[in-house]
């Protein structure tokens, strides 16, 4: 039977690929002098995710353009970001003019990061289709959004430019993270911090030092358990270092609060509204030729017609 099949489930992290693609790729412009390279990049990706993993759902998630809720909490979160250039924001409706002939549907919503959403989408997914749970594959160009890979998720990770692209399973991420599940990467963010990001972490410990924490502790909660209880093997740790946990102990978990994607968003989510193939070519043509993409039209999949 059909709903037996395995089904399979692309989220893209749009922002995070529009921006890898306009920092990958050569400046390109349309005729009418309008910045394309974010906007093709993506293209490239998104027609080579489809015909390599051939998904029965496709979904996107954006950036919402205001505060998040991290912003309000600590308003350092990404302060030292600097503002990406007007010529890439301009591609984001593009993009979304893309997903649209596509018929992708997109998902934002104020106050969060497109790393809710797809967390959010990720385990709706799994609660909306019981068995067999559908595999969900996020398309990203963000190392954080490793922690959400599970039994059922994965993450084809955008390495370097749009072309190195590596598939994420639990396993390659403990091969990545030196034994780390995915799980404990966000205790990882908050013990080492994140630059990118402007997250703190503790000062002083770096991601070697944080990870074999990790692997004696488990959690961020049983190290610092362990330190309040001076258990034998608190002792292991150098003294230099449990200083600095101990000193760093509200900035660790302010952090791992900033670095923690939400899974639990009010999102009017439907898998089956996401259905993969229900576009007209001619309207993915159209949009192709209005960004000058006609290198691309050749690459346009087959729709899949409806059973």
């Amino acid at each position: 039977m059909e709903d037996q099949k395995l089904k399979r489930l692309l989220v893209f992290d749009a922002n995070s690929v529009i921006h890898r693609a306009f920092h990958a790729l050569p400046q390109l412009t349309t005729s009418k002098n309008e910045a394309t390279q974010a906007v093709y990049g993506f293209c490239l990706v998104f027609l080579r995710s489809i015909r390599e993993l051939k998904p029965t759902y496709v979904v996107a998630a954006f950036d919402y353009p205001a505060p998040t809720f991290r912003e309000k909490t600590y308003l350092e979160y990404k302060a030292k970001r600097p503002p990406a250039p007007p010529e890439l924001y301009t591609q984001i409706p593009k993009t979304k003019e893309v997903l649209k002939a596509f018929a992708v549907p997109i998902f934002e919503k104020e106050g969060f990061e497109a790393d809710d959403i797809i967390g959010t989408i990720a385990k709706k997914a799994l609660r909306q289709q019981a068995f067999p749970k559908p595999e969900i594959i996020i398309i990203s160009g963000d190392a954080d959004i490793l922690q959400l890979v599970d039994k059922y998720t994965k993450v084809w990770l955008l390495r370097r430019g749009v072309k190195d692209i590596f598939l994420y399973d639990e396993e390659e991420v403990r091969r990545r993270y030196n034994g780390l599940a995915p799980n404990q990467l966000v205790d990882l963010r908050a013990l080492r911090g994140d630059p990118s990001d402007n997250i703190s972490g503790i000062p002083g410990i770096g991601e070697k030092t944080a990870i074999e924490l990790l692997l004696t502790f488990d959690t961020l909660e049983a190290l610092y358990k362990a330190l309040e209880e001076n258990e034998e093997r608190v002792y292991k740790i150098k003294p230099k270092i449990r200083t600095l946990l101990r000193q760093g102990k509200e900035q660790a978990f302010l952090s791992r609060d900033l670095a923690k994607i939400r899974c639990d968003l009010e999102l009017d989510f439907k898998l089956e509204d996401c259905k993969w193939g229900r576009f007209s070519k001619n309207e993915v043509k159209r949009v192709f030729l209005k960004f000058e993409f006609t290198t691309l039209i050749n690459k346009i999949p087959e729709p899949i017609p409806e059973n």
